[in-house]
């Protein structure tokens, strides 16, 4: 593995542990926008750097399973996981019960990994089409990220407690959910869509700039 690769894992686990095994998880039961700031960091942050580090290395799983990995079925898993988990009661669930924050924290890594390396993993050979699925995938989750995070800013009550603050508290688990989902998955759909465009553009000589694979 690389220097750069070993920088993103090492980066990639320290989001995690500090998710984790930082003050967040104590502060879950009562703030709504604690909880949010650990789901941020897992699929935001942490996810996108682990796939960094393991996209299309010997160790990645989408050039072993491709199948398993398309950009645009996990990123609607993903939207079914993540809206299951923000229902009400699962939500109260995972704020207030230890086995339930595990397995929903887990769930949110494991879906949002699988999709951030179906976007940017596999087989070099075939970059350039998960490229383009990737897009669609990545564009798809950052719509479905921030909708989420608008309905949480903009509901008219509070949907996981009472008072004025639990509805301050929510409000501002939307903003943090706008501010690091939506921008996130933004980010990396507009860095596979430069990646096609430079992978389609004429090279120097008239020759089309396409992964060196054809070239061999």
């Amino acid at each position: 593995m690389s220097g750069a690769r070993r920088a993103l894992l090492a980066c990639g686990l320290l989001a995690l542990a500090g998710a984790w095994l930082g003050p967040l998880p104590q502060w879950a039961p009562q703030y709504f926008s604690a909880h949010m700031g650990m789901h941020v960091i897992v699929v935001a942050i942490a996810a996108p750097l682990l796939a960094g580090a393991l996209g299309s290395a010997r160790c990645d799983p989408v050039r072993r399973w491709p199948g398993l990995f398309h950009p645009l079925p996990t990123s609607v898993i993903e939207l079914v996981v993540i809206w299951t988990w923000h229902a009400p009661a699962l939500h109260h669930l995972s704020r207030h019960h230890g086995w339930a924050l595990a397995i929903e924290q887990a769930s949110f890594l494991t879906v949002s990994l699988m999709l951030w390396l179906s976007a940017f993993g596999g087989d070099t050979a075939l970059r350039l089409p998960r490229a383009a699925a990737g897009v669609a995938g990545l564009l798809m989750t950052s719509m479905h990220m921030t909708l989420l995070g608008v309905l949480l800013a903009l509901a008219p009550r509070s949907l996981y407690g009472h008072g004025s603050a639990a509805m301050d508290d929510q409000q501002w688990g939307g903003i943090l959910m706008l501010a690091g989902g939506g921008i996130s998955y933004l980010a990396g759909g507009l860095v596979l869509l430069s990646r096609m465009l430079d992978g389609v553009a004429p090279a120097p000589g008239g020759r089309r700039g396409t992964n060196p694979a054809e070239h061999r």
